[in-house]
């Protein structure tokens, strides 16, 4: 595996050109950030998920029972 520096792609959708370079230190760190944040997003949705199932377990009821009482 390389630890080559990300790339960015530029499109003009007037002419189709495309361009591509390096990314700059503050797109890398943009990247990094997203990939944190996005990380740091599926666990918290994984662990809500994990509740719910634990929940309904706990009430002993489906999923599909549980939408029917809310609605």
């Amino acid at each position: 595996m390389t630890n080559a520096k990300p790339q960015v792609k530029i499109v003009n959708i007037q002419t189709g050109e495309e361009t591509v370079r390096d990314a700059t230190a503050e797109e890398i760190a943009q990247i990094e950030l997203d990939a944190t944040n996005s990380a740091a997003e599926k666990a918290e949705a994984e662990t809500k998920e994990t509740a719910k199932a634990a929940l309904l377990t706990q009430l002993g009821i489906t999923a599909e029972q549980a939408r029917l009482l809310l609605s």
